[in-house]
């Protein structure tokens, strides 16, 4: 069973992708990564949210830049949570945060800051964790973890 569906714009979105990535290896959370755009091979899309549905996808995640329509386009074809990262292409970013933050009224995106892929999965793994405990351990885990390592910065900062 696939927890969560991470579907690119682009390949050039893989970086982003990534970071997501590691955190879901962290976490033990299942993901599947596809590549398709919402412009250039919008069929494609709707297979890969349908194909989600039947394998139990909890969340998607949707990366794209410029018009960044792609998070705007899954949401239209899904109940379950979408979760946009707008990817810095052009107009520093700018653009594609704000196509996918003004979402009309009934068809909500979370939106994530530019390029934040790891925040994408925090989110995804706080919106599974309301229905597993143990995810809900570790994510206050890695919460503990990053208090700690912030005390060790102010440590060692002179």
């Amino acid at each position: 069973m696939t927890d969560v569906s991470i579907i690119l714009g682009s390949k050039s979105d893989a970086d982003i992708a990534k970071k997501a990535i590691e955190i879901f290896n962290r976490f033990d959370i299942n993901y599947d990564v596809n590549v398709a755009s919402a412009h250039r091979a919008p069929a494609r899309v709707i297979e890969i949210i349908n194909n989600a549905h039947e394998s139990g996808v909890k969340v998607f995640i949707a990366i794209a830049g410029l018009a960044a329509h792609l998070p705007g386009v899954v949401a239209s074809h899904t109940t379950r949570p979408v979760i946009g990262v707008p990817v810095k292409a052009a107009l520093d970013g700018i653009d594609a945060l704000l196509s996918i933050a003004q979402m009309p009224g009934g068809i909500p995106v979370a939106c994530v800051g530019i390029g934040r892929g790891e925040n994408a999965a925090i989110l995804a793994a706080q919106i599974i964790a309301t229905g597993n405990k143990e995810l809900e351990r570790k994510l206050a885990d890695h919460r503990k973890d990053m208090a700690e390592q912030s005390l060790q910065d102010s440590q060692t900062l002179f």
